[in-house]
């Protein structure tokens, strides 16, 4: 390279030599390899960081912890105070748990209820209205049209199957009875087999008493 096609040394006032050239191109690859170097470091530090948030979030999370069960018999001793008639806790095997117990006002009817949560994880709801009347049972169920009867351990049950609906939520499948001064609900997500069960549970209650 001619000393005219020489690039100008800023500070000296001339073309670099080719010692400075060579130094120059030196430095500059230098800066590049390291700019390259700093580069694969940081996405390689975030790759890595990208893994661990992957194996806490999914591969290490921790299970949540079952829901407490509620102690249904003895919520329903408490309440007994409120009202003359026999609130039912209907004793159950095991693998049966109840998740909220509790005596409340339900369409200005007093009313025990029991959300149990069965051996195959599903629900089941128990509504015991004190003095009901069929405004009551019609907004608890929705308006649900009857399907059908049974009868199980001598108590006879009205049927309501909304299984075959887009969306029955809680009440794809429910019974209703009355005897005295309860109307008893039963509603849930389970098969015919625990309704059965549960059934059969509040028809022993009813003879106790």
């Amino acid at each position: 390279m001619a000393a005219e096609d020489r690039p100008v040394v800023a500070e000296l006032g001339r073309p670099e030599t080719p010692e400075e050239t060579a130094a120059r191109k030196a430095e500059t690859s230098r800066k590049h390899r390291a700019n390259q170097t700093l580069l694969n470091l940081v996405v390689a530090l975030v790759a890595s960081l990208a893994i661990v948030v992957f194996l806490v979030v999914v591969v290490v999370r921790p299970a949540p912890a079952p829901s407490a069960s509620i102690d249904y018999a003895a919520v329903a001793a408490e309440a007994q105070g409120a009202t003359d008639e026999p609130l039912l806790a209907p004793v159950l095997p095991s693998g049966w748990s109840a998740n909220d117990a509790r005596f409340q006002t339900t369409e200005q009817v007093p009313t025990w209820y029991v959300g149990f949560i069965t051996p195959g994880e599903q629900y089941i709801g128990l509504d015991q209205g004190i003095g009901a009347n069929p405004t009551w049972q019609a907004a608890l169920l929705d308006d649900a049209e009857q399907t059908g009867t049974v009868t199980i351990d001598g108590v006879d049950w009205v049927v309501y199957d909304q299984r075959g609906a887009s969306d029955p939520g809680n009440f794809a499948y429910s019974l209703a009875t009355t005897r005295g001064e309860s109307t008893v609900l039963l509603h849930g997500t389970a098969s015919d087999a625990e309704f059965e069960l549960l059934a059969a549970a509040v028809a022993a209650e009813w003879e106790k008493n």
